[in-house]
């Protein structure tokens, strides 16, 4: 299975990015002063870099994928590992700020039950139950999951990009439901980027400075319990010992939107930490890469800033479940619709000023 995924990681492209140059020709022939919508303008000559000639966003989909922790017996986190499952159960229903954004920006919403414990959910249109293993291991005595396990945890989230493609979606954004999350993710940040605990650790779903310190020394014991892994810097591995089952399709779907050339607008904290993950594993994926927003969580901005990301939105969110890719996914297609529907000087009758 390791092979299989090495060998599909072969067949992602780079973007081609002189494309953008193209894209501009256009977009400096509209009727405005050139590059004056700025941002929007790099948005839409990026997705036609990565759509080849095209910028169409829309359809868009997000994934909430959802999976239970293990590290959550150590208390790391203000609520019970119920509220996985309750607010999966709360998406379904459509209840949830992921739910409202999603139908204001007109996303598409899947959500994927990869690991939360307990049994299968009633059947729903909008849920897909793939369920590798019921929660991961807590990390701080034990490893997260068996590689395969994760293996299967990312050729899940590159079915999802596919299946998305073969029924017409253009672009994917990423979510997830998993309490105890923001410490798996703070720990694979530790791992891949050479951070340390204190300056990495957030208050997560709402923890006091006391509850912080505690969560630090349980990241700092699974650390070095995972240490002869993380000195390999092999992303398989630490991945496996480290992360979350929603952690791992998260990073399979990042694969597939390249593997398949489609923009993917990465989420919050928690699914920057599955972009990470992906770009160990294959760096050309950062060119199909869209970060939402710049998380109130702490170290997101450090982390952002050590991969070279550049968030679209800073509205202190913290939320996760794919609230902040709603919101980008619509700006993602205000500037699809600048590229494809403003008229040129020409076509206006106005001076173009050059």
């Amino acid at each position: 299975m390791e092979k299989k995924l090495f060998n599909l990681l072969k067949n992602i492209k780079s973007v081609d990015l002189s494309l953008k140059e193209k894209a501009y020709e256009h977009l400096d022939n509209l009727t405005k002063p050139p590059r004056s919508l700025g941002k929007l303008e790099e948005i839409a000559a990026r997705i036609f870099a990565i759509q080849e000639g095209k910028v169409e966003p829309y359809p868009a989909r997000i994934y909430t994928c959802a999976g239970d922790h293990g590290v959550v017996q150590e208390g790391v986190s203000p609520y019970p590992q119920e509220v996985t499952r309750q607010m999966v159960l709360n998406f379904l229903n459509e209840g949830a700020a992921i739910n409202v954004l999603c139908k204001t920006s007109q996303v598409d919403l899947k959500v994927v039950d990869v690991g939360v414990k307990g049994e299968p959910f009633p059947q729903h249109k909008n849920l897909i139950q793939q369920k590798i293993r019921s929660g991961t291991g807590n990390i701080a005595i034990e490893k997260a999951m068996r590689k395969e396990e994760c293996l299967k945890a990312i050729f899940l989230g590159i079915e999802l990009a596919s299946n998305a493609q073969k029924q017409g979606i253009k672009s994917l954004g990423t979510g997830e439901m998993g309490i105890g999350n923001t410490t798996s993710s703070t720990a694979l940040y530790c791992a891949f980027l050479n951070l340390s605990p204190e300056e990495t650790t957030g208050a997560g779903a709402g923890l006091d400075n006391q509850a912080i310190q505690h969560k630090i020394q349980i990241i700092k014991k699974a650390l070095n319990l995972h240490s002869k892994t993380i000195k390999t810097q092999a992303p398989l591995e630490i991945l496996s010992s480290l992360g979350g089952l929603e952690i791992a399709c998260l990073t399979g779907l990042i694969l597939g939107a390249a593997l398949y050339k489609m923009p993917i607008v990465i989420d919050g904290f928690i699914s920057t930490a599955a972009f990470v993950c992906a770009y160990k594993l294959e760096p050309k994926i950062k060119d199909y890469a869209f970060f939402s927003h710049l998380s109130a969580e702490k170290a997101h901005k450090q982390i952002l800033e050590k991969v070279g990301a550049f968030p679209l939105l800073h509205l202190d969110m913290r939320l996760g479940e794919g609230t902040g890719a709603a919101l980008a996914l619509f700006l993602l297609q205000a500037a699809a619709n600048i590229f494809n529907n403003m008229a040129t000087f020409e076509q206006a009758g106005v001076a173009s000023g050059k």
